[in-house]
């Protein structure tokens, strides 16, 4: 079950954002990735719980911040409530997308999972509804994923295949290189891996 903790940071100007605390681990229905935000001050910032399916698929979404709060899931395309600060108000929103994304190292092992890229394969397009920070504000984009390099590493612990992956935004042609081992991620605009306690696990 690795465990460890991101930082994240503004991929333009590198102001820190937040650090992200996290484990992971495989199951026998899928993968599930919980974590907790804190802000350079060490103020919590929120927290992230994602769970997919054994195909890649979002089955239970829960994000926090600045008091707001969205549930989703893989329902008709993706569906979510997001409720406000004041529990007073819960907006439904669907979308026919293929997942979530947003700013957590989790939505890009999820993409990459339920993609399931080869060095081979063609570039793919893939519809995502963002939860923009700090409100969690929805956003739909497109994106264009491909598996440019595989490459196997020796560690003590054996072999570690770390892909990298090419990510364009469909809509402004912006593209940046995504590193993946297993279920970590290793590098991306705005985010480092800081800490590991134990090495990423494989996908079947």
């Amino acid at each position: 079950m690795p465990r460890g903790r991101y930082s994240l940071h503004d991929p333009h100007d590198h102001t820190p954002l937040a650090d992200e605390h996290f484990q992971c681990a495989p199951g026998p229905s899928g993968w599930r990735y919980v974590s907790r935000l804190t802000g350079p001050a060490g103020d919590q910032r929120g927290s992230v719980d994602l769970a997919l399916d054994d195909l890649g698929r979002p089955i239970r979404l829960e994000l926090h911040a600045g008091g707001w709060q969205v549930r989703g899931a893989a329902i008709d395309g993706v569906t979510w409530v997001r409720t406000d600060p004041t529990g007073a108000h819960a907006i439904e929103g669907n979308v026919r997308a293929h997942a979530f994304t947003g700013t957590s190292p989790a939505f890009l092992v999820a993409t990459a999972r339920l993609l399931r890229l080869t060095p081979s394969s063609a570039a793919t397009r893939v519809r995502l509804v963002a939860f923009t920070d700090p409100v969690l504000a929805p956003r739909t984009v497109d994106q264009s994923w491909a598996l440019v390099n595989s490459e196997a590493h020796a560690t003590d612990n054996g072999p570690l295949t770390v892909d990298e992956y090419q990510v364009t935004a469909l809509d402004t042609g912006e593209q940046h290189a995504v590193h993946i081992a297993g279920d970590v991620v290793l590098s991306a605009p705005g985010v480092e891996l800081e800490d590991l306690k134990s090495p990423p696990s494989a996908f079947d």
